[in-house]
């Protein structure tokens, strides 16, 4: 398939280069809306482009004047914009930027923060507790302790700020002079690790400009846009979706929590959302279910065929066919990018049926993130679109089906894993990072992910299974909560394993469905679905084995299901 760019967009060589290009493009815009609590009272605050490059430039003038210059500087926070001002601090410094997971518990935390070499720890007063514990114990290199909001015996970021204007206003420009070396390690940043420790991935400045500039020549962004800033920036892909954000000059708004995610939706008049498929999902299932309490899901069913009729011959009426289904996802939602695992085909088609415009991206920490995406015109449900422009793909020991293991060269791929170099030769070879995942490309060019190389399941006939498939048809079911498909020792058969499920089922779903129900009677009901869901499928597929269960499965931060320390809590690895 032959490359596609569908729009301009200027390649920078790093961050530093991108914001100073939207200050001046887009000076007036609103890059960041924060939100004041005062008591009951609730006040809005529009930071502009112009004002979030002084701001920047305040802050890390002020941290060259604390001896930062060449250092590294940890991130321990809730997204937010002061958050926001210490990332960039760093990088429009030449400071290594080390954002950190702030669901970390105390040993982790200091443990990431000793393996860093961080000098200094910038923190959210949220996890002002493991802060002061890590400092008490007194084993990590940290010289200072910067505290986001002004807090007694902390630095603190408003603070460092004034002191940085008076400092730029007498005529300090060292910090803003400083050239940026686009090539070295720029960003440290932790995997979620949900087989083994994690790793510490070292990024450079120009992996990331050059993920973002990829995105750009494909994605129909406009700098009106307002984007609700969900995906935790400790994460790579929230931490470049953040920059691309910037680099087209639309307003981000920050969200006060999961549960008020639609209240969010309205109150920014979102437009753009970035997430995982476990929210995404979510999204959709109220949705689905708001249609189900209204008594009209025959309705828009009938009313989506005729919409989608429409659209062959290019009508389009979907916006004023679904307005109802839309106005409660705040009425502006027009664009939605799932990425971090595989989303359900039909929750991508179902947006898309109402207007909503939905896409999918692959990528991973190594690669800055994005390897491949879908985009307007390149979409196919159930894949995960075509290679980024600037990315090569191609496929290792393919099997008879031709799945093999993705492998990706390009300027987006990391310099190694620190102070790891057998790690690092394992995924780097000949300039090529060989991702762990497999699956196939079709006579398109649309690649296909059918599952973690370490996960698949093989059987003793030597037939193979990704239990991801099997996931996504069972976290369909209403009264499933999230699963996890995995092979267990077969009793009966030596050296096989039969296919076996641990369902959470969902409590208040099942309160309602079946008031009074015993857990035997929901392991029948639950039962009989999954035999129906097995006949899908050839029967090497099927599932022979259910463990249902209400405690939630064992989660990375980013909500992947630790396989691993599962089966081990049941005894089976």
């Amino acid at each position: 398939m032959e490359r596609e760019r569908y729009f301009e967009a200027t390649e920078f060589e790093n961050i530093k280069e991108i914001i100073y290009n939207s200050a001046e493009k887009y000076g007036e815009n609103t890059a960041f809306i924060l939100k004041h609590k005062n008591d009951k009272e609730v006040e809005y605050e529009n930071i502009s482009y112009k004002r979030l490059l002084e701001e920047v430039n305040y802050l890390g003038t002020k941290l060259f004047d604390l001896g930062c210059k060449n250092k590294r500087i940890a991130i321990v926070g809730r997204n937010r914009y002061e958050w926001v001002l210490a990332h960039l601090a760093n990088l429009l410094g030449g400071i290594v930027s080390v954002p950190l997971d702030k669901e970390l518990q105390v040993n982790e935390l200091e443990n990431c923060l000793e393996r860093s070499k961080a000098d200094v720890v910038v923190f959210d007063e949220k996890y002002i507790e493991n802060i002061e514990e890590i400092k008490r114990r007194g084993n990590t290199n940290l010289q200072e302790y910067i505290c986001m909001t002004k807090k007694e015996n902390y630095l603190d970021i408003p603070n460092l700020i004034e002191e940085g204007k008076k400092l730029v206003t007498s005529g300090n420009k060292e910090y803003i002079n400083l050239q940026i070396d686009s090539y070295k390690m720029s960003i440290l940043l932790f995997t979620s690790g949900t087989t083994s420790k994690s790793k510490a991935v070292m990024l450079s400045q120009k992996n990331i400009a050059s993920n973002v500039y990829a995105m750009q020549l494909v994605e129909r962004f406009y700098e009106t846009d307002v984007n609700l800033a969900f995906l935790p920036f400790h994460h790579i892909f929230g931490s470049t979706a953040m920059i691309v954000m910037l680099a087209y000059g639309i307003t981000t708004a920050f969200p006060d929590g999961l549960r008020y995610v639609a209240q969010n939706l309205k109150e920014y008049k979102v437009s753009v959302f970035v997430g995982v498929p476990l929210l995404v999902e979510a999204i959709y299932k109220k949705v689905e279910q708001g249609i189900e309490k209204q008594g009209k899901t025959k309705l828009v069913k009938v009313a989506k065929l005729i919409s989608n009729f429409l659209l062959k011959i290019g009508i389009d009426i979907r916006k004023k066919l679904f307005k109802a289904i839309i106005d409660e996802l705040g009425g502006h939602m027009r664009f939605v990018i799932s990425g971090g695992a595989p989303l359900d085909k039909r929750v991508a088609k179902g947006f898309n049926e109402l207007g909503i415009n939905l896409v999918q991206g692959y990528g991973l920490t190594e690669t800055s993130p994005v390897i491949a995406a879908e985009n307007d015109r390149k979409v196919r449900y159930g894949s995960i679109g075509v290679p980024m422009d600037n990315v090569e793909v191609e496929f290792e020991n393919k099997d008879e089906n031709g799945i093999g293991e993705l492998k990706v060269k390009g300027p987006n791929v990391m310099l190694g894993y620190y102070e790891n170099p057998e790690a690092t030769k394992e995924v780097l070879k000949d300039g090529w990072f060989y991702t762990g995942d497999l699956g196939y490309k079709d006579k398109d060019g649309y690649i296909f992910i059918t599952g973690r190389k370490k996960d698949m399941i093989v059987l003793k006939n030597g037939k193979k299974v990704f239990p991801e498939e099997l996931e996504i048809l069972i976290n369909r079911l209403d009264e499933v909560e999230e699963c996890m498909v995995f092979g267990m020792p077969d009793n009966k058969e030596k050296n096989d394993v039969k296919l076996t499920v641990k369902i959470v089922y969902d409590k208040e779903y099942v309160k309602q469905a079946y008031p009074n129900i015993q857990k035997e009677e929901l392991e029948k009901i639950i039962w009989n679905k999954i035999k129906e869901i097995n006949k899908t499928f050839p029967p090497y597929k099927y599932i022979k084995n259910m463990i249902l269960t209400d405690k939630e499965l064992i989660k990375t931060t980013t909500k992947k299901i630790k396989r691993n320390e599962e089966m081990r809590q049941m005894g089976q690895s």
